[in-house]
């Protein structure tokens, strides 16, 4: 891959995350945020991720220093205007992204690749807010970035193959598995995820297990890492609501709507580890 210089949009946990992947693969990157407070924040949370990576023997110190040194935090969007790709992981609010893009499209060269992280609003609607829609896809990438094998490249309606073919070969570079996925609620992984965390929260409402019991038997009977509900108060309450409402809004399919239960509790404030309030944080129901 030529793209040595890659604009990220948002230095939150995930951009952080990315940043850090981008700049394993020995690539610049230039992280756009609205105030040096912003950046700071980013870069502390990037630091502390790579301490942890170098306590567990996963990087070397100098391995660490040279990704910080690689990320490079912005306050002007002019400043992405050489950027060979760029990669937007703010808010999950289509306003504020439609505007970002908008503005990034009339910077950088014309045939540079846009994309949209987002987990749950339609890339199509996003691609409507750049000019030449053929180079905007979705590139969505799983939470810690540095460590999930996977990213999603999502094809939009407007998407041409040649974006898909440069995004896959981009996303191999990274050392990740890309899958490609048609533009639907979810696309794939959480099209399947958010009805299977819908079930269960509404099994734990009824008092078919407790929550300690519903984690073992899934960890135990289908081998996974973590159960459902240590799951969705790791992901957070709050985000888990957000993207099954988005995911009903758009197909009207029940099986996307957020039981009564999580609707609950996201408004009573338990948005699960981010505040230590949730099905397996605060200890509710698991004994």
């Amino acid at each position: 891959m030529d793209m040595q210089k890659i604009g990220l949009l948002g230095f939150g946990t995930m951009g952080a995350g990315i940043a850090q992947l981008i700049a394993q693969s020995g690539r610049d990157v230039l992280v756009l945020e609205t105030a040096q407070e912003r950046i700071d924040a980013g870069m502390r949370f990037l630091s502390e991720f790579l301490a942890t990576g170098v306590a567990r023997g996963k990087l070397t110190e100098e391995d660490s220093n040279t990704i910080r040194s690689r990320v490079h935090g912005v306050l002007k969007v002019e400043e992405l205007a050489d950027a060979q790709l760029v990669i937007e992981a703010v808010t999950e609010n289509p306003d504020a992204k439609k505007s970002l893009f908008a503005k990034v499209s009339s910077i950088v060269s014309a045939d540079v690749p846009i994309l949209t992280n987002t987990s749950a609003l339609s890339v199509t609607d996003l691609a409507t807010s750049v000019d030449n829609r053929g180079r905007f896809a979705g590139l969505h990438f799983f939470n810690p970035a540095p460590l999930m094998k996977i990213i999603e490249v999502v094809k939009a309606l407007e998407t041409d193959d040649k974006t898909i073919d440069t995004l896959v070969a981009f996303v191999e570079s990274l050392g990740k598995e890309p899958v490609v996925v048609k533009d639907r609620p979810g696309f794939l992984v959480n099209s399947l995820l958010m009805p299977y965390l819908n079930d269960v929260i509404q099994a734990y409402d009824e008092d078919l297990a407790t929550a300690e019991d519903i984690d073992i038997a899934i960890r135990l009977g289908l081998g996974h890492k973590l159960g459902p509900l240590e799951l969705l108060d790791l992901i957070g309450l709050d985000v888990h609501n957000h993207a099954t409402m988005s995911a009903y809004q758009a197909t009207l399919d029940p099986k996307f709507a957020p039981p009564p239960l999580l609707r609950q509790m996201v408004a009573a404030g338990h948005l699960g580890n981010k505040n230590g309030k949730g099905f397996r944080t605060d200890g509710r129901k698991t004994a």
